[in-house]
């Protein structure tokens, strides 16, 4: 049977679709410690947008950024996991794998630094004006 199936060809409640996802990033944001720290860190950044009152226009950045990190970390996280469970011996191959799907998280997270730096830095620097 595979998991999180009830029947073979069962249609599912778009419900138990949403329980199953909001399931899986609360697992995450317990077992994984970058979910954690990006979820903080997307608190913080939420808390500087308020204060700041940006613009709409920076919110869609900021909402994007917080939302492709965390889509970015989850597949990082299911690609890890299927890994670990297809061999538990080293293998180059499982490395590769993981430190490829690693890889695309640093680069979402160094464009969202980025991207908040542009966006934040203009206002910082007026608060000391």
């Amino acid at each position: 049977m595979i998991m999180g199936l009830k029947g073979k060809g069962k249609a599912h409640p778009l419900l138990g679709s949403f329980s199953y996802a909001a399931t899986g990033i609360f697992t995450a944001l317990l077992s994984e410690r970058n979910m954690r720290i990006h979820l903080i860190s997307s608190i913080v950044v939420f808390l500087f947008s308020i204060y700041f009152s940006i613009t709409k226009m920076e919110w869609m950045f900021i909402l994007l950024a917080i939302g492709g990190m965390f889509s970015l970390e989850l597949i990082n996280t299911a690609i890890e996991r299927v890994v670990d469970l297809v061999t538990k011996e080293y293998h180059p191959l499982a490395k590769q794998a993981k430190d490829i799907a690693a890889g695309a998280v640093f680069v979402y997270a160094f464009l969202s630094v980025i991207i908040g730096s542009i966006i934040f830095i203009p206002y910082i620097i007026k608060l000391f004006k």
